[in-house]
C-alpha cells in the first residue's frame, strides 16, 4: 500500500515538473528587434503613460528580461489589474486591463462627522473620486475610519464597505458606520504622588470622568493626544514647583470587554524639591554679561522652575538672534547638591557663527499677492539676521487675518556657513463673508442683520464692506473700505459713508428719532510697532423728526440750533491691544482713546472717550478682568453740547442691573436723554462653567459695576455713582459671544429703572 501511494506521488510530481517545463518553453521566445509595439485596452490612461514606463523602444533588442520588467513597471503604476504582453512577428502587443475608477464616495450612518472631513481622511491615503480602485486601499480607508473614530472614544464602531459598480468601468464607494456609544472614562487614577493631592492632581487635566456638561465638553471621552497633553500639564506643574527629577513612569488604560468604560491610571515618581541656590553665566556673551544677566528670570533662593528656566534661554537665544547669531545655543546645566536639595545652574552659551539673510520667500499665499506679506517684514534680505525682527515680522503677518497659519523657518545655505534663508510657510484662509442673520437682546428685542465683507479684496489686502442693522432702536447701513497702505510707510486711510436713525433706548412708545447722514475720511499712522494714531474729517447732517413723547430736552435743543443741523467733526484716536484673544482673554491690556472736535456747521462741540482694559490669569483656571471707560463732551461757542452725542449708561457694557441706557439726566417727561459726561468701573473674576473642565468658551463670572452719567453743566459726583454686584454667564457661541447677567443693585436711588436679569450678543464686557 505504502509502494503505491510512493509511486502515485512520484507520478503526479514528474507530471507537474513536465507541465512547468512546458509552460516555460512556451513563454519563452527568442530575441528579435523591435519593429512595433502596440497597446490595447486602454479606456482612461493615456498611451503615452504605457509607453513611458515600458523598458524598451521600437528598434531596441527585446527578450525575456525585458518583457518581464516591462509587466513589473506597468505593474508598479497602479493603473491595471492585468497585464499580458503577446509577440507576433516583430511587433509586441502590451493588452492591459484597467483598474474601475472610483466615482463617487459616500457615508451612511456618519454622525459624529461631517462627510467632508471624512472625505478628506480619505483623500489624506490617497482614495478620492477619479482615482483607481484597489481592493488594498479600501481596506485601508476601512482602518482609517475607524482610527478617526477611535480618537473620538468610540471603540465600537462598525464599518462596512460596499462597492457599487457602474458603467465605463466605474464604482462608487459606500461607507456604512455603525457608530455605537462612545466610551467613557470610569476613573483616573494617579499612584506615587505624596506632594499633592490627587484631587489637585487631576484638577490639572482636560480629560475627567465627567459631570453634567460632558455632553458639551466631552471631557470624559478618551483621546491619546488629549492624555498626552494633560501628562505634559502635570509634568510642567511639578517641575514648576522645584521637582525637576520628576516623572511619569507609565500609564495604563483599560477598556471593559463591552468597549464602554475605560479607566486610566498614571504612575509617577516625583523625586526630591531642589531650591536654587545660585545662577552662572559661561560660554560667550558677547562681552554683554550684564545685558543677559538683566534677562534672566530664574530667582535664586526659590524652588527650581523649568518655565522660568525654558523663559531664560529663550531670552538669551532671541537676545543673540538680535545681534545677528542665528545659531547660537543656550544650555541649561544643573549641578545637583542632593545632600541639601539644592541646585545650581549654569548657563552654558555658544553663539556659534554670525549670519546674514540672504534670501526670503513667502510660500502658500496663492490668493495674496507677495507685496502684502512683504511689507509686515521688519527683516530685510543682505541684512544682519535679526531675532527680534523675525518675530516681530511673524506677528505682524498673523495680525492681518489673512492666514490661518503663519509659519517662519529658516534655512542654512549650501556652501556659505555664514548666510541663512528665511522661508514663510502661509496656509490662506477665506477672507470674505456673507451674512444675514437676527440677534436679540434684553433691551434691542429683535435685530435683523446683513453684511457683506471682504478683508482681502482680489489679495491687496484693501477691505470692503457693507453692512445694514434694523434693530428696534438703530438702523444702520454704512459703506466702509480701507487701504492699510494707502502710503508705502504703512498709513491706512479708511472712507465711510453712513446713514442712521436712532433714539434713546427707553422707549415710551414714541416715534421721534434722530436721522444721521454723513461721510468721513480717517488715517492710520503707525508711531511704533505697537500703537497707532488716528486722524480724520468728516460731514454730517443730523435731523432731530419730531413725534409722540419726544423729550423735552430735544425740543429745547431744536428751538436754540434748529431741528436740522450739519457739522464738520475733526477725529483723533489713538489704539494699542496686547491681549490674547479679543472674543475670550485672559492677559494682556487694551486701551484706546477717541476725540470728535466739531469745527464747523451748526453744532459745535468737543468730545473724548478713553477706555481701559486689563486681564490678569490669576491661575490656569481663573481669570482677573478689569475695565474703565471715561467720557466727557462739551459745546463750544456758547452752543449746547448737541443732545444726540450724548454719552448713555446702565445695562450690559456699563452698569449691569439697571435698565439700558437709562441711568443718569432725565428731562421733564421723564425720559432718559444721557448727558456729556461718563464714567464706568467693572471688576469681573471668571471661572470655567461648573462641569465644563477648562473650555475657555463656556463661563461663569462674578462683576461689580460701578457708573453713571452727568449733564453738561454737572460735576462728576461720586455720591450718586450707581453700584451693582452680579453672576454671569458667558459662551462664546456660533453666533457670537454672548453673555447673561444677573445684578442686584446695590447703591440705587429712588426712581431708578431696575432690570436683574439681562442678555445680549455681541457684548465684550
Amino acid at each position: 500500500m505504502k509502494q503505491n501511494i510512493f509511486g502515485f506521488r512520484l507520478k503526479a510530481a514528474s507530471a507537474v515538473a513536465a507541465l512547468l517545463f512546458a509552460a516555460q518553453a512556451a513563454w519563452a521566445i527568442d530575441p528579435f528587434t523591435l519593429a512595433d509595439i502596440r497597446v490595447e485596452g486602454l479606456q482612461r490612461v493615456e498611451p503615452g503613460t504605457v509607453f513611458a514606463s515600458l523598458p524598451f523602444r521600437v528598434g531596441d533588442n527585446y527578450n525575456d528580461e525585458k518583457g518581464a520588467g516591462a509587466i513589473r513597471s506597468l505593474f508598479a503604476l497602479g493603473l491595471f489589474k492585468d497585464v499580458r504582453l503577446e509577440a507576433r512577428g516583430n511587433v509586441l502587443t502590451v493588452i492591459v486591463e484597467e483598474r474601475p475608477t472610483v466615482a463617487g464616495i459616500d457615508f451612511a450612518g456618519a454622525k459624529e462627522f461631517d462627510k467632508d472631513t471624512l472625505k478628506k481622511a480619505m483623500r489624506d491615503i490617497g482614495l478620492t473620486e477619479g482615482r483607481p480602485f484597489d481592493k488594498a486601499l479600501a481596506d485601508r480607508a476601512e482602518q482609517e475610519l475607524k482610527r478617526q473614530y477611535v480618537n473620538r472614544s468610540l471603540y465600537g464602531a462598525e464599518i462596512v464597505t460596499t462597492v457599487t459598480p457602474i458603467e465605463r468601468n466605474r464604482v462608487n464607494l459606500t461607507f456604512t458606520v455603525s457608530e455605537g456609544e462612545p466610551a467613557r472614562i470610569k476613573d483616573i487614577r494617579i499612584t506615587g504622588a505624596k506632594a499633592f493631592s490627587e484631587g489637585t492632581l487631576k484638577g490639572l487635566f482636560d480629560l475627567d470622568t465627567g459631570g453634567w456638561l460632558s455632553w458639551y465638553t466631552k471631557s470624559d471621552r478618551y483621546a491619546r493626544a488629549k492624555l498626552n497633553a494633560d501628562l505634559e500639564t502635570l509634568r510642567s506643574y511639578y517641575l514648576q514647583r522645584g521637582y525637576m527629577e520628576f516623572r511619569v513612569d507609565s500609564t495604563q488604560v483599560a477598556i471593559s470587554p463591552n468597549k464602554q468604560d475605560i479607566s486610566v491610571t498614571i504612575n509617577v515618581t516625583e523625586g526630591q524639591r531642589y531650591v536654587v541656590s545660585g545662577v552662572k553665566l559661561e560660554g560667550n556673551y558677547l562681552g554683554r554679561e550684564e545685558e543677559f544677566k538683566s534677562l534672566v528670570k530664574i530667582v535664586p533662593g526659590e524652588p527650581y522652575n523649568s518655565e522660568q528656566v525654558a523663559q531664560t534661554t529663550k531670552a538669551f537665544t532671541d537676545h543673540f538672534g538680535a545681534f545677528g547669531f542665528a545659531f547660537a545655543r543656550v544650555e541649561p546645566v544643573p549641578d545637583i547638591d542632593r545632600a541639601n536639595n539644592r541646585v545650581a545652574l549654569v548657563l552654558q552659551a555658544e553663539p556659534s557663527r554670525r549670519a546674514y539673510v540672504r534670501r526670503i520667500s513667502v510660500a502658500g499665499n496663492n490668493r495674496t499677492r507677495d507685496e502684502v506679506v512683504r511689507r509686515e517684514f521688519r527683516q530685510f534680505e543682505s541684512s544682519w539676521f535679526n531675532g527680534d525682527k523675525i518675530k516681530l515680522s511673524r506677528d505682524r503677518i498673523d495680525r492681518l487675518g489673512y492666514f490661518s497659519s503663519v509659519d517662519i523657518e529658516t534655512q542654512d545655505v549650501a556652501g556659505s556657513p555664514d548666510q541663512v534663508d528665511v522661508v514663510v510657510n502661509l496656509v490662506e484662509k477665506p477672507t470674505g463673508s456673507l451674512s444675514l442673520g437676527a440677534g436679540f437682546s434684553s433691551a434691542e428685542k429683535v435685530a435683523l442683520t446683513f453684511g457683506i465683507k471682504q478683508e482681502n479684496v482680489f489679495g491687496t489686502g484693501n477691505y470692503l464692506g457693507i453692512d445694514v442693522n434694523t434693530s428696534k432702536y438703530n438702523r444702520a447701513i454704512v459703506l466702509s473700505t480701507t487701504n492699510p497702505y494707502f502710503t508705502p510707510d504703512g498709513i491706512s486711510r479708511t472712507i465711510d459713508l453712513y446713514t442712521r436713525s436712532s433714539r434713546p433706548y427707553q422707549d415710551q412708545g414714541g416715534n421721534y428719532r434722530l436721522l444721521t447722514s454723513g461721510a468721513s475720511m480717517r488715517f492710520g499712522v503707525p508711531f511704533s510697532e505697537l500703537d497707532t494714531v488716528f486722524f480724520g474729517a468728516g460731514a454730517e447732517r443730523t435731523e432731530i423728526k419730531p413725534g409722540t413723547n419726544i423729550p423735552a430736552s430735544y425740543l429745547s435743543y431744536a428751538e436754540q440750533v434748529g431741528y436740522v443741523s450739519y457739522s464738520v467733526p475733526l477725529t483723533v484716536g489713538w489704539a494699542r491691544d496686547s491681549r490674547d484673544s479679543a472674543l475670550s482673554p485672559s492677559s494682556g491690556r487694551y486701551q484706546r482713546f477717541n476725540s470728535e472736535l466739531g469745527v464747523a456747521g451748526d453744532a459745535r462741540y468737543v468730545r473724548g472717550n478713553y477706555q481701559f482694559q486689563q486681564y490678569y490669569p490669576i491661575t490656569k483656571k481663573y481669570t482677573l478682568a478689569l475695565n474703565s471707560e471715561l467720557g466727557a463732551g462739551k459745546g463750544l461757542n456758547g452752543l449746547p453740547f448737541p443732545i444726540f452725542k450724548n454719552f448713555y449708561s446702565g445695562g450690559l457694557g456699563s452698569v449691569r442691573g439697571f435698565e439700558q441706557g437709562t441711568l443718569g439726566p432725565r428731562d421733564v417727561t421723564g425720559a432718559s436723554v444721557g448727558g456729556a459726561k461718563k464714567i464706568t468701573l467693572n471688576a469681573e473674576v471668571s471661572a470655567p462653567f461648573p462641569g465644563a473642565g477648562n473650555d475657555r468658551t463656556l463661563r461663569i463670572f462674578g462683576f461689580t459695576d460701578v457708573g453713571n452719567v452727568y449733564g453738561e453743566n454737572q460735576r462728576f459726583d461720586f455720591g450718586e455713582m450707581r453700584a451693582s454686584v452680579g453672576l454671569g454667564l458667558s459662551w462664546v457661541s456660533p453666533v457670537g459671544p454672548l453673555r447673561i447677567a444677573i445684578a442686584n443693585p446695590v447703591r440705587k436711588e429712588p426712581g431708578d429703572r431696575i432690570q436683574k436679569f439681562q442678555f445680549q450678543i455681541g457684548s465684550s464686557f
